[in-house]
């Protein structure tokens, strides 16, 4: 299955931590509002390491999301994985898996992010196990 989306999402710094070499890593919260299939909130958290070389870096996250997708309600987690490579970048979000809740229990997936002129969308490819 499959739902696409747009949503918004608002930023909240909670410090960064200079670890030598050029590199500081920063610890970011982040709160979400998924619109669509995935009628949602969510909260992420985050922490990402900005390496001295421009354009190059990562980040994980674990992201919880409540609300509804599409006609099921419950709540799941997402665990995410990023790469810039000198501008290159690379992005898994993956379901973790066991941590759907209600009718959302079963849940398993991967869901893309697309920035386009500022705009936020989402593609979330996933099954849900029966029993």
């Amino acid at each position: 299955m499959q739902a696409k989306g747009t949503f918004e999402v608002k930023r909240i710094p909670q410090g960064e931590l200079d670890v030598g070499g050029g590199a500081s890593i920063g610890h970011s919260r982040f709160e979400k509002r998924f619109h669509g299939p995935l009628d949602a909130d969510s909260v992420v958290q985050m922490l990402a390491l900005m390496s001295p070389v421009p354009g190059s870096g990562a980040y994980v996250a674990i992201e919880r999301i409540e609300g509804r997708l599409d006609d099921r309600s419950g709540s799941f987690h997402l665990q995410h994985n990023g790469t810039m490579d000198r501008g290159q970048p690379s992005l898994t979000v993956s379901v973790v898996p066991d941590s759907g809740t209600g009718e959302l229990t079963g849940l398993r997936g991967q869901l893309a992010i697309d920035i386009i002129d500022g705009k936020h969308f989402y593609t979330f490819d996933y099954t849900l196990d029966e029993g």
